[in-house]
C-alpha cells in the first residue's frame, strides 16, 4: 500500500517546530471563539484574584492548538511556562523534581496526559487538589513518607484520547475544553497570516486553496503552506496563486478534499474488488497489506468524519459520498420484491 502521506496527518513533525507562526496572544490565535472567550474569563479573573488559574484540560485531535494555548496562558498571566509529556514521567520522583522547582502560580503543562503511569497519577493527585506532594523514601522498615509543600502551580493537561483518561483525574480539572476542528475561513486567515511571516505574499483564491485541503487542522495547513512556498519559489514567480498551489498539492497527491494516495486507495479497493461493502477490517487490513491499528487510527478517522464511509457491525460500507468523490456509480441494490411471491 502507498503510504499514509506525512504532510497529512496531524502528528507532530520536526519541521513544526517553527515558533514563528504561532500566535503569540489570546487576540493574535485564530479560531476557537467559545474557548477563546471563556480562557479570557478565567484569565482575567485569576489575575484579579491574584491566585494561580484552576487546573485546565484541553482535549480534541491532534494539530489544534493545545500546546499553543497553554503557552499563551502562561504568557498571559505572565508566569513561567513548564512543559513535559505523559511517557517522559516514568517515576514519582520525575514528577516531584519538575513540581518542587515552580513557583507560585507557575504553569505546568503536560501533553499526553493520558498516557501517564498510573504511579506518577497517584502522586499527581495530592499536588492538584492539596497543593502537597507525599513521597516514600527508602525501602523495607526503615522506609517513611515525607509530605512536601508545594508553591500553588495550574496543570494543563492535553489529550488526544479524553476516553483513555481515569475518571478521578479527569475530575479534578477545573475547566475542561474541546477544541474543534477549523472551518475553511478560520484556516484560510491562518494560511494568509503564515504566508505574511514567511515572506512569500498569497493570494486570496491561493491561501483559500490550501485551506480547502488542509483536513480542519492548522498544523496540516502550515505544512501544506511550506510545501506549496517551496514549489513558488523554485517553479514560480514566489507568490502563491491558486494555480500555483492548486499544481504543487495535486503534485504532492493532495486531492480537493484533503485525501492523499492511501485514503484513495482504501477507498477505491473497496469500491471495485468488494462493490462498496460491507467488508470486515481484517479483510481490508490484509489486502492492503497494513496493520489494523494502522487503519482504524490514521486513514479511518478523516474519512468517517468526511462522512465518505460508515462503520457497520457488518464491516465498512462506502457512504454515497465516497462513489461521487470516486467518480464512480454505485451499485443498485438488488431488488427484493419478489422474495415472497
Amino acid at each position: 500500500m502507498s503510504e499514509p502521506d506525512p504532510t497529512l496527518r496531524p502528528d507532530r513533525r520536526p519541521e513544526d517546530a517553527d515558533r514563528a507562526l504561532r500566535p503569540q496572544s489570546l487576540e493574535e490565535f485564530i479560531g476557537q471563539a467559545e474557548a477563546r472567550a471563556n480562557l479570557r474569563v478565567f484569565i482575567d479573573s485569576a489575575k484579579m484574584r491574584g491566585e494561580a488559574m484552576d487546573h485546565t484540560l484541553f482535549h480534541g485531535p491532534p494539530g489544534l492548538g493545545k500546546t499553543t494555548l497553554a503557552q499563551i496562558m502562561a504568557r498571559e498571566l505572565g508566569v513561567n511556562f513548564r512543559m513535559t509529556s505523559g511517557p517522559v514521567l516514568a517515576k514519582a520522583g520525575d514528577l516531584a523534581a519538575i513540581l518542587t522547582n515552580l513557583e507560585a502560580r507557575d504553569v505546568l503543562f503536560i501533553d499526553e496526559i493520558h498516557r501517564l503511569n498510573p504511579a506518577v497519577e497517584e502522586v499527581l493527585y495530592p499536588a492538584l487538589e492539596d497543593f502537597e506532594l507525599d513521597l516514600v523514601i527508602g525501602e523495607g522498615p526503615a522506609a517513611r513518607t515525607v509530605r512536601i509543600e508545594l508553591q500553588p502551580f495550574t496543570l494543563v493537561g492535553a489529550t488526544t484520547r479524553l476516553g483513555l483518561l481515569t475518571t478521578p483525574l479527569r475530575d479534578r480539572f477545573g475547566i475542561p475544553t474541546r477544541l474543534q476542528f477549523y472551518n475553511v475561513d478560520e484556516l484560510h486567515e491562518i494560511v494568509t497570516r503564515g504566508a505574511r511571516l514567511m515572506g512569500t505574499p498569497a493570494e486570496d483564491e491561493g491561501a483559500r486553496e490550501i485551506a480547502r485541503r488542509a483536513r480542519g487542522t492548522p498544523r496540516i495547513a502550515g505544512r501544506l503552506l511550506r510545501r506549496v512556498v517551496d514549489f513558488a519559489l523554485v517553479e514560480g514567480d514566489g507568490r502563491v496563486t491558486r494555480a500555483l498551489a492548486d499544481m504543487a498539492l495535486t503534485r504532492l497527491g493532495v486531492d480537493h478534499l484533503g485525501l492523499d494516495g492511501a485514503d484513495r486507495r482504501y477507498l477505491s479497493l473497496i469500491a471495485e474488488s468488494y462493490g462498496g461493502g460491507p467488508v470486515g477490517i481484517e479483510t481490508l487490513s490484509a489486502a492492503l497489506s497494513e496493520s489494523r491499528d494502522a487503519l482504524e487510527e490514521v486513514i479511518e478517522p478523516f474519512l468517517l468524519q468526511q462522512g465518505l464511509i460508515q462503520r457497520t457491525p457488518r464491516g465498512r460500507m462506502l457512504a454515497q459520498k465516497a462513489w461521487t468523490h470516486l467518480g464512480m456509480a454505485a451499485p443498485r441494490k438488488p431488488d427484493q420484491a419478489g422474495l415472497f411471491e
